[in-house]
């Protein structure tokens, strides 16, 4: 009789769920793998895995699932910093077979579903975002549950939990709670590709995990450390300084359509992006740009085209990195120094994991350095910032929204809720259903602790430096920035080969790159698609908006956070004691550059009347400015569009949710009978004037009426845009 071997079949089931997600019939495991998901299936362990981009970490997490579930065990949860690595690992979990559904911001109306899902045990991966963790509602209607019956948790990108990573994350620290709060024999599994030793360390300690036999814990069996040699040999890495700028888009203007298929080209700044995005568009490229500001239907639809080679880049800022998966990526160009090498890693590793080649090329700045400083300094609480909060919210008898602690304490928004963060995980303030509150429990400001960092921030900015320098191999000095010993000198770079990228740029592309950096004003890009789960808040829109439906490329002045103009502006939107907007004619200096930046424009047709957007906050303000750009252009002013009397209550809320973003000025607007005669007799594009914009619905919707009224086109413009 022949014994059927446990450990064998174990193997199998696995190597068959593996098959299942690549879709490879031969596919095998690669050294580490199957161990991992041993260790996490079989002995219940808490394991960290340090491994090169490609490798396979996301198979060991899924495939874990699928193990545990077939025991018995509840849902995964996978907690995943990016909304791109969230739908690329929903994605891939499907292949699989794997149940998966996320959680975030982009998709609160189908949270309901998810959670029926889960109580129905239908789901088998759950994935969050570490935020999701510090908001009340999430907290308390999903913890309980997914605490009771999680059969795995997983931290994707673990590098985030360490204040030594090249991306620390606050929230991230709060999962170090979660791991103590665990049932006995639930697995942990803590995954990167970037982490050098003292990242490792700090980790290890945060989840616990020991580098001997975890004997001593019920249900647990060895808990280790795999760590990979994590150089990239399909990689050629090279660096070419050029003398500002200009240079470097000129650089581009000419050369990108040279490098091999489709890549992305990463900027430190958002205005970086945006404006390398529209110059490299004016010079015939498809190309799109990715930020933090670009809304999560923009990106998700950015995302596929590049998937698709539908663009020849995205011109990124970090905010498309970890996670993005595009195999066949085969170029990544950095306009300016990330500020450390590991992060400089983790961004070109995005390339050439299923090809045998990508090129990779860094054109440094001179500002460089100073954008490092900048973020350095924006990203580490201070003492005063600290303080000013916590007595702000002390002296406060009610919890605060941002928008009102943000008046009170005089701190970018930015930096506040950065700040919000980390105090919270630190116990001195809390997030209620009402906004943000103080615990009364003792705080003290950790001055050594931020000055440690400071100093390794600065030794890793000295490393950049280094690396640009080329005194070795580039692939190896990044390898051994991440502490792995083994790498070689890859004799493909430009150290070890010379240069393999063209060195010149001729006057025409730096005329073009010139012009388009002085040009006056910002570009408003137009809204192309609808936000996913618009018919479930009552509202039957979804997919493509009709583009004779959308408003043309418009313009602002300036953004709120650019160092010329956004100076003068945020002097202009500043708001009372009690948090109300202060109104006021639009002052006569910024009225004259408004007229520069219409002077400027390239419309392809000339606006034959002035509508204004009616203003919750700031209507004289908005309508002097419509007004007098109709005066001096010598057009009509056909006054503002009308506000329907059943407008929705949500209209003026900013930064949250597209879809509940529309939902807020859905039907806000109509076109008046006198208006709409205009329009039909004049037949030509109408300039559409707004104080401010920031997620652009409400110029979207008005504009809409606009068109749907008649209006030959819309060219919208406002003096500001937020961010």
């Amino acid at each position: 009789m022949t014994v059927a071997d446990p450990a064998s079949d174990f193997r199998d089931r696995a190597l068959h769920h593996l098959r299942a997600l690549t879709g490879n019939p031969d596919a095998d495991f690669h050294a580490g793998q199957f161990e991992s998901i041993r260790a996490l299936v079989e002995d219940r362990a808490r394991a960290l895995v340090v491994q090169r981009t490609g490798w396979g970490k996301s198979a060991v997490y899924f495939i874990s699932s699928l193990l545990m579930r077939e025991l018995g065990g509840g849902p995964a949860l996978i907690i995943s910093p990016l909304l791109a690595l969230m739908r690329d690992q929903v994605a891939a979990a499907e292949r699989a077979g794997v149940r998966a559904a996320a959680v975030n911001s982009a998709n609160a109306t189908e949270w309901n579903e998810i959670r029926e899902s889960i109580r129905a045990g239908e789901l088998d991966v759950l994935l969050i975002s570490p935020e999701r963790l510090n908001n009340p509602r999430f907290r308390d209607e999903w913890m309980p549950t997914l605490m009771s019956t999680c059969s795995l948790v997983v931290i994707d990108e673990a590098h985030c939990i360490s204040d030594w990573g090249h991306d620390f994350r606050p929230d991230y620290r709060r999962i170090k709670d979660i791991i103590g709060r665990l049932p006995g024999g639930v697995p942990v599994l803590a995954t990167t590709a970037t982490a050098n030793e003292r990242v490792v360390t700090d980790v290890q300690e945060q989840l616990g995990v020991r580098s001997e036999p975890a004997s001593d814990v019920e249900g647990a069996g060895d808990v280790f450390t795999l760590r990979g040699p994590l150089a990239r040999d399909s990689l050629r890495l090279g660096v070419l300084e050029l003398r500002d700028n200009a240079s470097r888009i000129a650089w581009l203007i000419e050369h990108l359509k040279d490098l091999p298929g489709s890549g992305i080209v990463y900027a430190l700044t958002v205005s970086a992006a945006e404006d390398t995005a529209r110059i490299l568009t004016e010079s015939g490229y498809s190309v799109r740009p990715y930020t933090g500001r670009t809304d999560p239907a923009d990106r998700e639809s950015a995302e596929d085209d590049l998937k698709n080679n539908r663009v020849k880049a995205l011109i990124a800022t970090s905010a498309l990195g970890m996670g993005f998966d595009k195999p066949d990526l085969r170029f990544v160009v950095h306009l300016g120094a990330p500020s450390s090498p590991v992060a400089y890693y983790q961004q070109v590793g995005r390339a050439g994991r299923a090809t045998d080649s990508a090129d990779v090329l860094l054109l440094p700045g001179r500002e460089d350095a100073e954008i490092w400083k900048y973020f350095a300094t924006a990203s580490m609480p201070t003492r005063e910032n600290a303080e000013a909060v916590l007595d702000t919210l002390a002296r406060s008898s009610t919890a605060m929204s941002v928008a009102a602690l943000e008046s009170a304490v005089n701190i970018k928004r930015t930096s506040l809720e950065l700040l919000l963060k980390v105090l919270a995980v630190e116990d001195a303030v809390e997030r209620t259903q009402g906004g943000w509150a103080a615990t009364g429990n003792p705080w003290t400001y950790d001055a050594e602790r931020y000055e440690r960092i400071a100093e390794a921030r600065r030794r890793e900015q000295t490393a950049m430096l280094d690396y640009e320098a080329g005194q070795m191999c580039r692939m190896q000095f990044l390898a051994d920035q991440l502490d792995d010993r083994t790498a070689r000198p890859c004799g493909r770079c430009d150290v070890c080969a010379g240069p393999w990228y063209p060195q010149d740029v001729d006057d025409e592309a730096s005329r073009r790159a010139k012009h388009g950096l002085v040009r006056v004003g910002v570009p408003i890009e137009p809204r192309a698609q609808w936000p996913s789960g618009l018919p479930k808040l009552g509202i039957e829109m979804k997919g493509k908006i009709p583009a004779e439906e959308r408003f043309e490329r418009g313009r602002v002045l300036a953004r709120l956070t650019d160092l010329g103009w956004g100076n003068r502006l945020r002097e202009v939107f500043v708001n009372d004691d009690a948090g109300a907007p202060i109104d006021r004619e639009v002052p006569s200096d910024l009225g004259k550059a408004c007229i520069a930046v219409l002077a400027e424009w390239d419309w392809s047709e000339r606006p034959v009347g002035v509508v204004s957007i009616p203003s919750a906050g700031r209507p004289l303000l908005t309508r002097s400015l419509a007004q007098g750009l109709a005066s001096a252009g010598k057009l009509p002013y056909w006054g503002e569009l009308e506000v329907s009397p059943d407008a929705p209550a949500g209209v003026g809320q900013r930064g949250g949710n597209s879809a509940f973003a529309v939902a807020g000025v859905w039907g806000r607007f109509r076109v008046g009978d006198e208006l709409a005669e205009r329009i039909g007799h004049a037949k030509g594009p109408v300039l559409l004037v707004d104080d401010l914009v920031d997620s652009r619905w409400t110029m979207t919707l008005a504009a809409r009426e606009l068109r749907l009224a008649g209006a030959g086109g819309v060219l919208p413009f406002a003096l500001a845009l937020q961010g």
